[in-house]
């Protein structure tokens, strides 16, 4: 569970850390758009360099990224394998029954599993250096033409920001209380599947309990606080777009420009 890092933020002062929000969610929702352009070695090249200069500039260890993959791997090779055995190909390089492996199969194995990790990384590299709350003030920002059209956007906002706050506690309350569970005896790696999907009955509905005081918990503090929604209120944190923000886009740009252009007269 220590190896999630969905909702995790790591403080600090680089480049990336202080861009603007919207600037940084932007880019990340037009990367996963603009890495299926690319169909060559050199296109995933280009991405890659793209994505490593994201994580050096945003200093933080790629270690750190490499370690929150883990969690990702199993469907990740579910999803290679599949691809890799029923994808139709010319070149054969394998067949046995319905399974037939060739090497345009495995070419698109690999180009989605490169896809896969580009992404998880350049959406590590948002959560790790935005804030929480600033990550939901950006969408709330960003979604703020929809007001005109009674979409309640603070109210998105507002439960995006929540939910962000509390998946590492959700984290930490599970774990401990697996190690509750096991301190009783309980060993979650015994006997078949069935055994181990009852197993995990003992988790989930002391989870669940808790999760349901702390939102109860939550809801009172913000009556008491007199929390009556998103009109007329002010923001303690004021996003400004700047240079760097600018810079940010145009990257993305022209790394989008360049596999049109490479796709085209290749």
């Amino acid at each position: 569970m220590d190896k999630l890092i969905m909702g995790r933020y790591i403080p600090g002062d680089s480049v990336i850390h202080r861009m603007d929000p919207r600037s940084k969610l932007l880019v990340m929702i037009a990367f996963v758009a603009v890495i299926f352009l690319a169909h060559d070695p050199l296109g995933y090249l280009l991405l890659l360099v793209y994505t490593f200069l994201g994580v050096w500039l945003s200093k933080i260890p790629v270690g750190y990224f490499l370690r929150g993959l883990r969690p990702m791997l199993g469907l990740i090779l579910f999803t290679v394998i599949f691809q890799m055995l029923f994808t139709p190909g010319v070149h054969t390089l394998f067949h046995f029954w319905i399974i037939r492996i060739s090497t345009e199969s495995v070419v698109n194995a690999v180009f989605i599993f490169f896809r896969f990790v580009l992404i998880i990384f350049m959406s590590t590299i948002l959560t790790l250096t935005t804030p929480p709350l600033t990550l939901a003030d950006g969408i709330e920002t960003g979604l703020s033409p929809l007001k005109k059209i009674k979409v309640p956007v603070h109210e998105l906002g507002l439960m995006l920001s929540i939910s962000l706050r509390f998946i590492p506690t959700l984290m930490d309350d599970t774990t401990m209380i697996m190690n509750a569970q096991r301190a009783r005896g309980m060993d979650f790696g015994e006997g078949n599947l069935i055994q181990k999907v009852r197993s995990v009955i003992p988790i989930l509905i002391p989870l669940f309990v808790s999760s349901f005081r702390r939102a109860d918990d939550l809801a009172t503090a913000m009556e008491a606080r007199g929390y009556q929604g998103g009109n007329g209120r002010t923001k303690y944190r004021v996003l400004k777009w700047r240079k760097n923000d600018t810079i940010l886009l145009v990257s993305l740009v022209l790394v989008a420009a360049l596999l049109v252009i490479w796709g085209k007269y290749k």
